[in-house]
């Protein structure tokens, strides 16, 4: 009899747990949309009301400033800006939602493919540097703490300062003369697809990524490093070391989980930044990317363009610090307890 009940026992307890995790996720996910949907529906409401704040027309665009109202009227017309407003956001809204972003003003050419292009770079550029990021950050910060007070701790953390301080394009411009002109290791500019090979495509990839992770491997580690120092002071430690176990189950399974959050936290406010970042940078290494691309439509006041790279931003943002939530609610024991 008992035999047989113990199966069932491990079955069922092993359902509860998975169930558990999974109420986690969903809870995540429903609280990420409860933020997403409004924010996603005011951003989007701001950015369609610029054009009409900012007078912007695709006649403008298209005649020149010299053109006759009735030819103004005529291309409003074509392009419904002669409707309400709200019809006109609702429409707008509506294509947006199926993924249609609209035709530049400028060439006629569908946004959503525009963005696409310079998108496929500068997300591998940004993966890139988050990877970098993530890496040395945390190599850095669980040095730190592991050898806090000591002269590794403090010159890691004037490391870190130094890196805080560089702005991305001053070491980009370094790279290049070092990495590129000096040695001749790594392309001093220019993309190469993925296509062409993994090697040509990531030399082309690794100096802008290398320029955008400085901040990001500063952040990161001196989070880390906080709340592993943290969490060393806590009695569930204490209690570990008086049990007897060893310094690196200690680390691996009470601190680092512990004491993790704080850097994880902290990913998900470096995306964004990373993003905004890549616009000087892409210019200094000859990227036609992401970034580049809502400058060049900025200054050329094409406003489908700019409104279609201010939803992109909103949705990647918010997938990210999703993603980022999935993980530390999955990671963090104090997440589970809703701390």
């Amino acid at each position: 009899m008992t035999i047989a009940l113990e199966p069932t026992f491990g079955t069922g307890l092993a359902g509860i747990t998975l169930r558990r995790a999974a109420g986690r996720i969903l809870l995540t996910v429903a609280r990420s949309l409860a933020i997403f949907v409004p924010v996603f529906l005011v951003a989007t409401f701001v950015t369609f009301a610029l054009r009409a704040l900012s007078g912007l027309t695709p006649a403008h665009s298209q005649l020149g400033e010299d053109a006759t109202p009735e030819a103004v009227a005529r291309i409003e017309h074509e392009w419904g800006l002669d409707q309400p407003f709200l019809v006109q956001y609702w429409h707008w809204l509506g294509d947006v939602l199926r993924g249609d972003l609209g035709r530049s003003w400028t060439n006629g050419v569908d946004v959503s493919t525009l963005i696409a292009e310079g998108l496929a770079i500068s997300l591998s550029i940004a993966t890139l540097a988050m990877i970098l990021g993530v890496v040395f950050g945390f190599a850095f910060g669980a040095l730190a703490a592991l050898r806090r007070g000591t002269w590794i701790d403090r010159s890691i953390t004037a490391v870190l300062t130094l890196f805080s301080i560089m702005p991305p394009f001053v070491i980009g411009i370094l790279l290049v003369e070092v990495f590129a002109v000096g040695l001749g290791w790594f392309p001093s500019g220019g993309y190469v697809p993925f296509s062409v090979g993994i090697s040509p495509w990531f030399s082309h990839l690794l100096l802008p990524a290398l320029a955008l992770s400085f901040d990001a491997i500063a952040d990161v580690a001196r989070q880390l490093r906080a709340g592993l120092v943290g969490a060393y002071s806590e009695n569930y430690v204490t209690g570990a070391v008086v049990r007897g176990l060893s310094r690196r189950r200690i680390f691996l399974r009470h601190v680092l989980p512990n004491g993790v959050g704080p850097a994880l936290a902290v990913l998900g406010l470096k995306f964004p930044v990373i993003i905004g970042a890549s616009v000087v940078t892409e210019w200094i290494f000859g990227l036609q990317g992401f970034g580049r691309f809502a400058n060049d439509a900025a200054q050329a006041g094409d406003v489908p363009e700019v409104q279609g790279v201010l939803v992109v931003s909103i949705v990647l943002v918010v997938s990210f610090n999703l993603i980022v939530n999935l993980v530390l609610g999955r990671i963090t024991p104090a997440a589970h307890r809703g701390v």
